[in-house]
């Protein structure tokens, strides 16, 4: 974004306009104690070319090239070039927000494509426009769950998304909401009926961060015995081969759709994918793409059904986004019509069984054991011999980006590991990973 300096003259009638004689009354309400006395503390500039250096200096620090076994939301799937190809179009690059209907027709059917392919892989008849990312959409789900009961409490899955848990708390400390969180048993979510309440809503991951599939029924039973709503947070590219969160009875769909559409991009950007039951359609939140017909007949697609107070009453709203991760969600559609449900179900099969396979080969290795006998799904946690840094950095050693210490998020697990599995990874980069780690055991 670009501005215009303002001039001295300028400066000048707007101080007199606020009856001040100078700058320094403007901000005289400031503490002295807060204010500036002296300049930043920051190093003098440097020329374009030693900036170039230096960042190609850091990124040389960068190891590249190792297969990727690391997953925890943000996976290594195969990205067909026409996604890229499609997606990388001028048209949709360079759109921006498409409120003048009679101008983005392109963009809005665009995203009405991808929120009715969202509906259908979710079992959810109403999907937005996308939001920011999984977390993100993890604190909306709570939002339209609060707003939805009139209640002021939270059951959260110690099983969800370590992010999103924080994120969750954060957003609840600031709003004066309580989080229960729910403790697992063998990996699953053992939800205490007893629990402070009532909750508004119970929130979960299926699978679960540990890759461990949920029992639906459990949950959602639950849920409506309390009056309350049931938010799962699913991996979108294992949609094809597990029950849908709808179809299963759940209110609320969430989830981190990188896989979809979007590159390994050192964390981001990301998408946001947020659907609901219909009885939740006015609650839903950020935007919204609709179809209808012009004055003419014709089919077009509009911003529909905007709840306003997002846009000038936000005090009043249920959420405050008011935006959506258009061109990540364009490249998410392009991808899942790639796919098409046949490719969708292909991607999770081979997943889950290449999953299978290594985790067989993994066990198989002196001192190594499972976190959880529970069914799993494309990446699963194991217990290691070994200090699980010192493994990471000899399969690093050896070429492999070997997954996610478990032991910061959950220290029950000491030295458990987090290792995902997608399409990509071929019988001999499985085997090659057991075999790597096999050595980095023996050798301690």
């Amino acid at each position: 974004m670009t501005f215009t300096p303002h001039t001295d003259e300028q400066e000048r009638r707007m101080l007199a306009a606020l009856g001040l004689a100078d700058a320094d009354e403007l901000f005289a309400h400031i503490p002295k104690a807060a204010r500036l006395t002296e300049p930043l503390a920051v190093a003098a500039g440097i020329s374009e070319l030693e900036v170039m250096r230096y960042v190609e200096e850091l990124g040389r620090q960068n190891r590249s090239g190792l297969v990727c076994f690391a997953g925890g939301g943000v996976y290594d799937h195969h990205l067909p070039p026409v996604v890229r190809s499609l997606t990388m179009r001028p048209e949709f690059v360079t759109s921006y927000t498409p409120y003048q209907s009679e101008v983005a027709q392109g963009v809005l059917q665009a995203l009405f494509e991808y929120q009715s392919m969202v509906a259908t892989i979710t079992g959810l008849p109403v999907a937005n426009a996308s939001l920011y990312d999984g977390a993100s959409a993890g604190i909306e789900a709570v939002n339209l769950a609060l707003a939805e009961t009139g209640r002021d409490t939270v059951w959260v899955s110690r099983g969800l998304h370590p992010h999103t848990r924080q994120v969750i708390a954060t957003f609840a400390h600031a709003r004066g909401v309580t989080i229960i969180e729910h403790p697992l048993e063998n990996g699953r979510t053992a939800w205490n009926r007893n629990a402070a309440g009532p909750p508004a809503a119970l929130v979960f991951g299926q699978p679960s961060y540990l890759g461990i599939i949920e029992e639906y029924e459990e949950t959602v039973t639950l849920a409506g015995d309390l009056g309350a709503l049931t938010a799962a947070s699913v991996d979108p590219m294992l949609l094809g081969i597990l029950r849908t969160p709808g179809d299963a009875g759940c209110d609320i769909a969430f989830a981190e759709g990188q896989p979809l559409g979007n590159p390994l991009s050192f964390g981001g950007p990301v998408v946001g994918i947020f659907a609901v039951a219909e009885r939740l359609m006015r609650r839903i939140p950020g935007r919204l793409s609709g179809e209808t017909v012009d004055r003419d007949g014709r089919r077009a697609y509009t911003l529909t059904l905007r709840t306003r107070e997002q846009d000038i009453r936000r005090e009043k709203a249920s959420s405050n986004i008011c935006t959506n991760q258009t061109l990540n969600a364009v490249a998410a559609a392009i991808h899942l019509a790639w796919l098409g449900p046949d490719g969708l179900a292909e991607v999770g099969r081979q997943s889950s069984h290449k999953a299978r396979y290594l985790r067989g080969r993994l066990l198989d290795l002196p001192g190594v054991a499972a976190i959880s006998d529970a069914p799993y799904g494309r990446e699963f946690g194991v217990v290691l011999p070994i200090d699980v840094s010192t493994a990471v950095t000899g399969m690093a050693d050896r070429g492999y980006l070997a997954g996610i210490p478990l032991d910061r998020d959950y220290p029950e697990y000491r030295n458990g590991l987090l290792v995902a599995v997608t399409e990509k990874r071929s019988r001999q980069e499985l085997d090659g990973f057991a075999d790597a780690l096999g050595e980095v055991i023996a050798d301690g």
